[in-house]
């Protein structure tokens, strides 16, 4: 069976959510990258609640996305610190908004995936995470700038 292109859409989309989601609990677990990619391969993708079914995710992205932001991950803070202002370091910032920073950073910095689209992506997760507050907004501001020196030639 082969899926249509929206499908796989959908599948990158939720291996970005998976990501955030994996990178948080590592930091406020302390559990090691391996240990959490093989829960989250086993037990949420397409996990079953009472009325809602989470989505299945693109294992090769958030596999790859993992990999890079634990492994990338002061290349990626560091350009996350010359996007935020200079009284928002990123030890300040939400834990769930610098998971992103930096499942989003690893994506930019792999290359393949228009930058645009990263920002996209990523700020529509800071929606499913924010939905009232500015979060958003500020995360595509910062994503923005972390797209620009990532990918120059992309703009």
């Amino acid at each position: 069976m082969s899926l249509s292109g929206n499908q796989k859409r959908k599948m990158r989309s939720a291996a970005r959510l998976f990501a955030v989601q994996a990178l948080f609990q590592m930091e406020a677990s302390g559990q090691s990258a391996d240990r959490v990619i093989v829960e989250f391969e086993d037990y949420r993708f397409g996990e079953k609640f009472d009325e809602y079914e989470m989505a299945e995710g693109d294992v090769a992205l958030f596999r790859r996305l993992m990999d890079d932001a634990v492994n990338l991950q002061a290349k990626i803070d560091q350009m996350t610190d010359r996007a935020l202002v200079a009284k928002w370091p990123i030890a300040r910032i939400d834990p769930t908004l610098r998971a992103l920073f930096r499942a989003a950073g690893a994506e930019l910095l792999q290359g393949e995936t228009p930058p645009k689209v990263v920002i996209t992506e990523f700020v529509d997760v800071a929606r499913a995470f924010f939905p009232e507050g500015d979060e958003p907004k500020f995360a595509n501001a910062v994503l923005d700038h972390m797209a620009r020196e990532a990918r120059p030639e992309a703009f």
